[in-house]
Parts: C-alpha cells; structure tokens; sequence
C-alpha cells in the first residue's frame, strides 16, 4: 500500500514522503478500512516533531494521521459489528505512533469506529472524528445545556467551530471569539462573536454583564480572559493549557471511542453539525498540508483524500 511517513523525529515537512509498506496486519477485533478521507491535526505535526515523546513512543517509519472515513474491506476475528462494504469513521489513534490513517489502508479496533450516515460526504467524515470529538468531550465535560452562555476561545478553528455548532444542538448561548474576518461565519454558526485582543474582556462583559456560565479554551493563553468573565460557580476547560487545573479547570484529551463518534455522525446525520473543509490535499501533499495547518489561519479543516 501507499503511505506518507517519515523515519525520524523532524520539523521539516519535506522529509515527509510517500512510500509502499505492506499491508497492516488485521488483529483480532479489527476492521481493515481502505481510507477515502483523513483530516490533519496540529497534533500530527506536533508528533513528528518529538513532542509527544513524553506521552507515546514511536516506531519508525511512521504514518501519521488520526482521523480515517472509509470501506470496511476485512474484519478481524470476533467483529460483528462491521462487515465488508460498510462505510465507516474512526478517531485511530493507537498506542504507539506507527501506523496511521494517511495510507491507502488502516486498521483500526472496532471499538473505535462509528458507521458513516450516507448523508456524511468523505471529506467531512474524514474531518470529524479528533477535533468533533475534543469538542464533544469538552462541552460534555461542562455540562453545558440550553440554560447556559458558554464561551468559546478560537471558534472559528476546526475544534471551536464544530464546538459552537455541538453547543448551540444542545440550545445553549454561544459567545465564540475569533479575528475579525471570521466573525460573519461564526454568526452563521449560530455564535455571538468577539474579537481578539486587547480589550476582550470588556466587549465580553457587554454581551453577557453577569458573565458566562462555560468556558471552552480550545487554543490555549487564555485563562487571565477565562477567569475574569467566568461567573460564580463556572465551569472552564481546556484542550491546551495544563495550567487552568491549577484554577478549578479540567484538561481535555480525546480518547478514541467508537460510541462517541458514532453521536457526531448521527448530529452531522441530521443536519446539527457540518464540518467545514478549508481544502483537500493529496498522500503526496502532506508536506503542504502539515504547512497549512501550522500557519495558524485555517479556517475549518484541511483533509487529505485517497
């Protein structure tokens, strides 16, 4: 099979390259997925950097790449969930970095993959899994409900915009900030928006006097903001700053599960939630795409198709 994969730690994007590798072994409890979709992360180049070297070990060469949407073309043994033909989605991280989705094929442990609805094109489904469900983690671990306001730091990024869309299913009040050129997006999205910047706080306290009963920091600094518009008894959390623990917040790190994909497919299913896709690139555009994403101005997600 083709893959994109890289033999050592590296910020260089270019020793990204496209090799043939045999085909992953399928494992008991397993689907082998030919992939037709896979959404980059910041965290995929972040990895290839070294820096979760403290968190997974890495056996090189490796394939990066997170989120798969795909056909079901072999099951493991005891996997009656899924049959060959079935179109699925997965957030596929594994163990140890080695063998990801950026690749004609994947496999991936049936507990961890949700059925496609044929409404879902490739591209979103490809998209969703990691950053719908940080979101989805997130705003479940704030209770967040239509009684709240909730804040959203960068929802207009890949996390934040699918956690305004997940928030404003459940009826709640959004208040997302994003840069200026953003905003009449967001407000698309069903979010009141803010601006960045000095000043923040005040155009905050504007639209919600009392502040807000949620915080959802999904780029990180922004806790001094978080902390001096959250109301008596809020609740915070953050998928990039470790220090909002020391104030009462709670880190998120998405888990693979199955079930909770399968919840984002079914809002995206019926409409609650669309993934934006900022542009598609191909295995051999990798390079491109990690640049894209680390250029900090993507608005959605970048997803690279097969």
């Amino acid at each position: 099979m083709r893959a994109a994969t890289y033999d050592r730690y590296t910020t260089d994007n270019d020793d990204v390259r496209v090799r043939d590798l045999p085909t992953p072994k399928l494992f008991p409890g397993s689907v082998l997925i030919e992939v037709r979709a896979a959404g980059v992360n910041p965290v995929d180049w972040k990895a290839m950097s070294g820096g979760l070297d403290s968190l997974i070990d890495a056996a090189f060469p490796v394939i990066p790449g997170w989120d798969v949407a795909g056909t079901v073309i072999d099951t493991g043994l005891d996997t009656p969930e899924f049959a060959v033909g079935d179109e699925v989605l997965a957030y596929a991280r594994k163990d140890v970095l080695q063998f990801g989705t950026f690749a004609e094929l994947v496999t991936v442990a049936a507990a961890h993959v949700a059925r496609k609805p044929a409404e879902l094109p490739w591209e979103q489904a490809g998209g969703l899994p990691l950053a719908g469900g940080t979101a989805l983690r997130t705003l479940d671990h704030l209770q967040v409900t239509a009684d709240d306001t909730v804040l959203i730091h960068a929802a207009a990024g890949g996390v934040g915009s699918l956690g305004v869309q997940i928030a404003t299913a459940r009826g709640a009040r959004v208040i997302g900030t994003a840069s200026s050129e953003n905003h009449d997006y967001l407000r698309e999205l069903g979010a009141e928006p803010v601006s960045y910047g000095a000043g923040v706080v005040e155009r905050i306290r504007d639209l919600a006097p009392d502040g807000v009963h949620a915080v959802a920091d999904f780029v990180g600094g922004q806790l001094e903001t978080t902390l001096a518009v959250l109301a008596a008894g809020g609740r915070h959390a953050s998928t990039a700053d470790n220090s909002v623990a020391e104030h009462g917040g709670h880190i998120v790190w998405v888990r693979p599960d199955g079930t909770q994909t399968q919840r984002l497919a079914d809002l995206a299913a019926t409409g609650d939630l669309t993934v934006s896709v900022a542009r598609t690139f191909s295995l051999e555009e990798v390079p491109e795409a990690f640049a894209a994403s680390q250029s900090g101005h993507t608005r959605g997600k970048n997803v690279i198709v097969l």
